[in-house]
């Protein structure tokens, strides 16, 4: 009887805590209310000065909504230099409030508003330090530095420098700075509106679109905003096209239109992302119910047209595989595709490499023949070397009969779908061998066997425990309080929806069980889907607030599988990362230097 775990509509008074991101609120300037904000120090670090002057100016809409301007006691004595810069003395802050007062009296004038400074990381330093200080929880403040925009946007022909004053005379600013809070605050308001003017006209009229600017974007690329304007604010896939009507690039987004529209206005680092705005001439949306369709339907975009620009998941049936054979004394074989004839496969691996790691693996705990020749019962031909040594039974000469054999293709099979223990247990004291007579290199290379072979395995079982369920039925709360559902066949995604606040949920799932893909099962530990899905659907399963609604069949793992040796992965991943640091070259990549803004 299938296993069904009747869902609760969710409570319209029940509030889930949800932070909202720029790329899901998307909101105008207009309609933003900032305050800007400039603080005056006893020095340099918050971690042994203080602050001793806060000043504020609010604003919207470039309407000035109020200020907020109070010295500040320090409680310590002012450097004469910082006196001498700011006049402010301590004779001026002996009657002043603290910051047990100031500090949470510009948090409520502060409240609910995007924080603005001039080299912000100072001035929100000190607060943060304030609040840590006095055990007041920091507000999750959105926040803009001005002096960071500045850089994005203007070249040094108009300003040799971006400091606020130098600013503030570009802008024509209303106040000059004087190093005194309120009076700097108030240059900054001109300044962050001189910045605002300049990005108007270069189509940035958000939020999200300001706090993401970048002048590496091209004229040429802000020109072709316009084919984001009709998209929708849904989650979803959008496919860049050429005029050729080819597919250039897939990808996802919560909010497609603000998505796309960041390809012509933010800070798009890869080059060849500029490339592709340059040719393509429209964009189709693909809105999607839930993200976790959205997810989906971008791998299976990217597999169907195989995208130019895109460079992940566009070749799924180029994995690697090892196929233990059928025939009378089998062997391992690397293979590019899973067959309905009755044999063992482990994979996928994304590369020949790690497949062939693997195969070592076995090939060193396990005596299978390694020749690729077709033996039979009846007709014995010469042993190779690896018989002379020990590493082969030979049953090409009759030393093992096919039921001898047939011990080890058995104990490949159990390792690959249930408890490789025994191949563990064997390469571990190899290695422990090799590293006590100090041939270190040897004992690497057996350990980064081994763990190709349990990391494959590892994920093999827990793909294939998904694909053995018929159906799965799973539902998991969204920020309006209400459902997204997902019905998974075989471990894939065959139809996705929502379920509205406050709505009783079964009905629905009814409704998505009754109309979704029909999944025919094909072959191999992966009849319905590619890796990537799986895996894909899985990490939505796995996360804190899924919920199994129904389930037909068995979804289980083996209780001693290679999941269990995760911990011996984890110390094999740092021993690599600790003996060649430099391997994965990610992170040395060079980050392109801003080209100089054009007028």
């Amino acid at each position: 009887m299938p296993l069904q775990i009747p869902l609760q509509p969710r409570s319209s008074g029940e509030r889930l805590p949800v932070q909202g991101t720029f790329d899901e609120l998307g909101r105008p300037l207009r309609d933003v209310t900032f305050v800007v904000v400039d603080l005056e120090t006893t020095g340099g670090s918050p971690a042994s000065c203080s602050i001793t002057e806060i000043g504020a100016v609010k604003v919207r809409g470039g309407e000035v909504l109020g200020e907020f301007q109070t010295l500040v006691n320090p409680h310590l004595a002012i450097p004469p230099f910082i006196a001498v810069l700011t006049g402010i003395t301590d004779a001026m802050v002996a009657g002043a409030p603290g910051t047990e007062t100031a500090v949470p009296a510009f948090l409520e004038f502060s409240r609910g508003a995007v924080l603005v400074a001039h080299n912000a990381p100072f001035d929100l330093g000190f607060l943060r330090a304030a609040c840590d200080r006095l055990g007041l929880a920091w507000p999750a403040y959105e926040h803009l530095d001005t002096a960071r925009l500045a850089r994005r946007v203007l070249h040094r022909d108009e300003a040799p420098d971006c400091k606020l004053s130098t600013l503030a005379q570009l802008f024509r600013a209303g106040t000059t700075p004087n190093h005194r809070a309120l009076a700097d605050a108030q240059a900054t308001v001109d300044v962050l509106h001189g910045l605002m003017g300049r990005l108007g006209n270069l189509g940035v009229h958000s939020l999200e679109e300001l706090s993401t600017f970048s002048a590496q974007v091209s004229p040429a690329q802000r020109r072709k905003r316009h084919l984001a304007d009709a998209l929708p604010t849904e989650p979803g896939v959008y496919l860049f096209k050429d005029a050729q009507d080819r597919v250039l690039y897939v990808g996802k987004s919560r909010n497609l239109r603000t998505r796309v529209r960041q390809y012509f206005t933010a800070s798009e680092m890869r080059t060849r992302m500029a490339e592709m705005v340059g040719l393509a001439e429209r964009v189709d949306p693909v809105v999607c119910a839930t993200p976790l369709e959205a997810d989906v339907r971008e791998l299976r975009l990217i597999a169907e047209h195989r995208p130019r620009y895109n460079r992940r998941s566009k070749f799924p049936e180029r994995m690697a595989w090892i196929k233990l054979t059928v025939e009378p004394f089998p062997r391992l074989s690397l293979v590019r595709k899973v067959l309905d004839d009755g044999a063992s496969y482990l994979g996928p691996f994304g590369s020949s490499r790690t497949a062939e790691l693997a195969m070592a693996a076995v090939h060193e705990a396990l005596p299978l023949r390694q020749c690729t020749k077709r033996l039979s019962v009846r007709l014995l031909s010469p042993a190779c070397v690896l018989a002379e040594m020990g590493r082969c039974g030979a049953p090409c000469q009759g030393g093992e009969t096919q039921e001898e054999y047939a011990v080890h293709a058995l104990a490949y099979r159990s390792a690959v779908e249930g408890d490789p223990s025994a191949v563990v247990a064997t390469l571990t004291g190899r290695i422990r061998a090799l590293a006590k007579d100090e041939r270190f290199e040897d004992a690497a290379a057996q350990r980064d066997r081994l763990a190709a072979f349990v990391r494959t395995v590892a994920k093999l079982q827990r793909l294939a425990a998904l694909t053995r369920v018929p159906q799965l039925v799973a539902a998991r709360s969204t920020a309006d309080l209400g459902w997204d559902i997902s019905v998974i066949r075989h471990g894939r995604l065959a139809a996705a929806g929502i379920v509205p606040r406050g709505a009783h949920p079964l009905p629905y799932v009814d409704a998505l069980v009754a109309t979704a893909e029909t999944v025919l099962p094909g072959v191999g530990p992966l009849p319905a889907a590619t890796a990537e899905e799986v895996e894909c659907i899985l990490r939505w399963l796995e996360q804190p607030g899924t919920r199994l609604v129904r389930l037909d069949g068995t979804w289980a793992s083996p209780a001693f599988g290679a999941g269990s040796h995760r911990s011996w992965l984890d110390v094999a991943d740092e021993s690599r990362a600790a003996a060649r640091p430099f391997d994965d070259r990610r992170g040395l990549r060079p980050v392109a230097r801003p080209a100089r803004a054009s007028a």
